[in-house]
């Protein structure tokens, strides 16, 4: 008996020894060549591909013939893998930027509040020849400043939970709620926190895009929906088949096609989803630098402006009026916040560099998401050919930014027709056009595939059993059932006919030679004879 692997493909019996065939066969297989390694069952090999494509990285591919390849790394490396170095930097990033951020807090307002109470003290002693009578240095007295609870509160804000993010001026707005001082302060520093959806939020939007498409899904239509190229669309497809319990199938011009036949089952009736909007009406904004107010950046940029300027000058104006002297004075009011006060600066500096890498990134991916537009609705038969020199046109327009390079929408569209397999041949006015058939060819084979399942006929329908019954109501309802299946198996004796002992037996009389038998009529209930 066959015994499906689950869809973590990892923690079964089969899971082991499809491990080892698949490395032994290079990575690529097909469900014979798994039999063939392992002695597995074909319903057992075929769901362990299936299920490894899930956890592992791979795809499947369509040869001459129909015959489905499973494609997988060499190494079988997994999905969520990550080289060592950069899970060792990510974790030394974190650790130090959380480290920072404490010590932002600290000494940013504390020696602000120092540097003004040893400033004033300063003041009042230098005024009185040196007279300290007036309170003690560090605030004890009236003059001597110090912490107060408003002050606290703005800092803190109490309302705001521990550990939220902050994703900047648009989202205080947005929330309504206000956000601590510090978070903007964070912000200022390292930028604002950045929304990191999970890959169950990612995946929402695709199974919403799988039930509007009727249970079936073609790489062109995921890379319509995602913005994706086609090898990463290849490989979540993949993905995709192994953890929702997904199908492929080949359409008659060789087209993979993958079905989801689970996803359109509901306790609910039929499925009705509303089509997610395509990647170019889903562009990305421009990354803000620190999500702030300017004023707000300009009141942080000047309390630690002040704490520089008071650590430089602290030799010449703060340690001669109050006698301070010694190394202590010198670590502790000179040198620590010299060093906090200039890479308070230099962090922002130097994240302004990968600010701006990220923005041109995001500008190329809405290029991108447009050029898909134009192509799509040029394979579909709803524009002419596309140029290079037309396509800028047309992207400076949608972006409403024309500082777009010509020589990005070039390369961005150069991508595509790789992708796609484009038809590229020069025009009469010299410029080289892109035509895009592929696309139409998967889209149409996706449709074929999709008309012959008619998934989205698939239904519930009437309960046959429930946990909750108890023995008398089960017992019913199994006598129900067993009356109405009953029932479809027994016709009613209302119509009556005589057949021959030819049509009994079920044997074609063969016609004459050159002569139409015109098809018999069938037979229905006879008239009643009047005498």
């Amino acid at each position: 008996m066959a015994t499906a692997l689950p869809a973590t493909g990892l923690d079964t019996p089969i899971a082991d020894p499809l491990r080892r065939a698949l490395r032994g066969l290079g990575g690529r297989a097909t469900v014979g060549d798994v039999m063939a390694a392992t002695g597995l069952a074909q319903a057992d090999a075929e769901s362990g591909l299936k299920g490894l494509l899930e956890t592992y990285q791979g795809h499947v591919e369509v040869g001459e013939e129909g015959d489905i390849v499973y494609a997988f790394q060499r190494r079988l490396l997994r999905r969520d893998h990550t080289p060592f170095w950069i899970r060792f930097r990510t974790a030394a990033a974190r650790v130090l930027k959380t480290a920072f951020k404490i010590w932002i807090v600290v000494m940013l307002v504390v020696y602000f509040v120092v540097f003004v109470t040893l400033l004033i003290a300063a003041l009042i002693a230098a005024s009185r020849g040196n007279d300290r009578n007036g309170g003690s240095i560090l605030g004890g007295g009236r003059r001597g400043g110090g912490f107060n609870f408003p002050f606290l509160f703005w800092i803190w804000a109490p309302d705001w939970r521990l550990g939220h993010p902050y994703y900047g001026n648009r989202f205080e707005r947005r929330s309504g709620r206000k956000v601590p001082f510090y978070k903007k302060v964070f912000a200022f520093v390292f930028g604002p926190d950045r929304p990191r959806p999970s890959l169950r939020d990612r995946d929402r939007g695709i199974i919403r895009l799988i039930r509007a498409r009727k249970g079936t899904l073609t790489v062109p239509e995921l890379v319509r929906h995602s913005g994706l190229t086609v090898p990463e669309a290849e490989e979540e497809m993949g993905r995709l088949m192994g953890a929702y319990a997904g199908d492929v199938h080949v359409s008659r011009g060789g087209e993979l096609v993958y079905s989801f036949g689970e996803l359109l089952v509901s306790a609910h009736g039929k499925v009705r989803a509303r089509e997610p909007a395509p990647a170019w009406q889903r562009l990305e904004k421009a990354a803000e630098f620190t999500g702030n107010k300017t004023g707000t950046n300009v009141l942080i940029g000047s309390l630690n402006g002040f704490n520089l300027l008071a650590a430089l000058s602290a030799p010449v104006l703060i340690f001669p009026p109050l006698g301070l002297a010694g190394l202590g004075a010198e670590i502790g009011l000179i040198w620590v916040p010299a060093v906090f006060s200039t890479l308070f600066f230099s962090v922002p500096l130097g994240r302004w560099v990968g600010h701006r890498v990220e923005n041109a990134r995001r500008r190329l991916r809405n290029v991108r998401k447009v050029l898909l537009g134009m192509v799509f609705r040029q394979s579909l038969g709803g524009g002419a050919a596309l140029s290079a020199e037309r396509a800028t046109d047309d992207v400076r327009i949608a972006l409403v930014d024309p500082n777009i390079g010509a020589a990005d929408v070039r390369k961005q569209l150069q991508g595509i027709a790789a992708e796609f397999d484009a038809e590229v041949e020069p025009a009469d006015s010299g410029q080289i056009i892109y035509r895009f058939p592929s696309i139409r060819s998967a889209l149409l084979g996706g449709e074929e595939v999709r008309s012959a399942l008619r998934l989205d006929k698939r239904s519930v329908g009437r309960v046959v059993y429930s946990s909750a019954d108890t023995p008398e109501e089960e017992s019913a309802r199994a006598m129900a059932n067993f009356d109405r299946e009953l029932r479809k198996s027994v016709s009613a004796p209302d119509s009556v006919r005589y057949l021959d002992d030819l049509e009994l037996a079920g044997i074609e009389t063969p016609s004459p030679p050159g002569r139409q038998v015109k098809p018999r009529r069938r037979a229905g209930p006879r008239r009643p004879h009047r005498w």
